[in-house]
């Protein structure tokens, strides 16, 4: 094998074991559409970055959580025993709620209204940075979101998504990990928040999509998307 193929093998190889997919929510696998791979998406216009391919494939199982509470996200390369996400990935950490009439029937997530509760990004001290990302891996991939103690009861897709920057100095470079679980929220109240719609939130010149990392020192990032709803 000529070396030029063998460096090539070797570099396609590296770039999929820094993926990740969601592998769990609050300890449990079982309410999560589970992805065919855990390879990016990076065309912000695709349906798939709703909840990623497969998603629209409903699981029976669906995750109760009180309003109010908050859940546990976990990601993974592979395994537990693997490392969340390759540590050059950096990038911000978000989660999206979608109401729907019932999560175990919902095979349409590109036309739900999504709503964002949480977000995380980049923290600068001094000239130290600490991204989202690092503090997932630092985390054993686990992070925690809290539902809106207001929202109404019922049925959820929550969309946990990691965005991993390291390409994203050019126009369709970035990449979105996504995953889609069902919850059943109980008690709340009444509140209804404002939406967005998956694909439709981002463009791919977002000043958080197109971004350069490295040069020029970054001062200050924009996470994509509409502002959380804390409720």
């Amino acid at each position: 094998m000529q070396l030029s193929a063998l460096l090539s093998l070797l570099v396609a190889a590296s770039a999929v074991q820094a993926h990740t997919t969601l592998q769990y929510i609050n300890d449990s696998t079982a309410p999560i559409r589970r992805p065919s791979s855990n390879n990016p998406i990076q065309n912000v216009g695709s349906t798939d970055l709703a909840c990623n391919v497969n998603g629209a494939n409903p699981v029976t199982a669906k995750l109760s959580v009180a309003a109010g509470s908050s859940v546990t996200l976990e990601w993974h390369h592979e395994t537990r025993t693997s490392q969340a996400i390759d540590p050059s990935h950096k990038g911000p950490v978000l989660t999206y709620l979608a109401k729907v009439p019932n999560a175990a029937a919902a095979n349409s997530p590109a036309t739900l209204g999504w709503f964002k509760i949480q977000h995380d990004g980049l923290t600068l001290n001094g000239a130290t940075e600490n991204w989202a990302v690092d503090k997932l891996n630092a985390n054993s991939g686990k992070y925690t979101a809290r539902i809106p103690s207001n929202i109404a009861a019922g049925d959820y897709l929550l969309r946990s998504e990691v965005i991993a920057l390291h390409g994203a100095g050019s126009q369709g470079g970035a990449q979105f990990y996504v995953g889609c679980a069902q919850i059943t929220v109980t008690g709340g109240g009444s509140a209804s928040p404002p939406t967005v719609k998956i694909p439709g939130a981002y463009k791919a010149t977002d000043p958080g999509v197109l971004v350069s990392i490295y040069y020029p020192k970054l001062t200050s990032y924009t996470i994509p998307g509409p502002a959380p709803y804390s409720g």
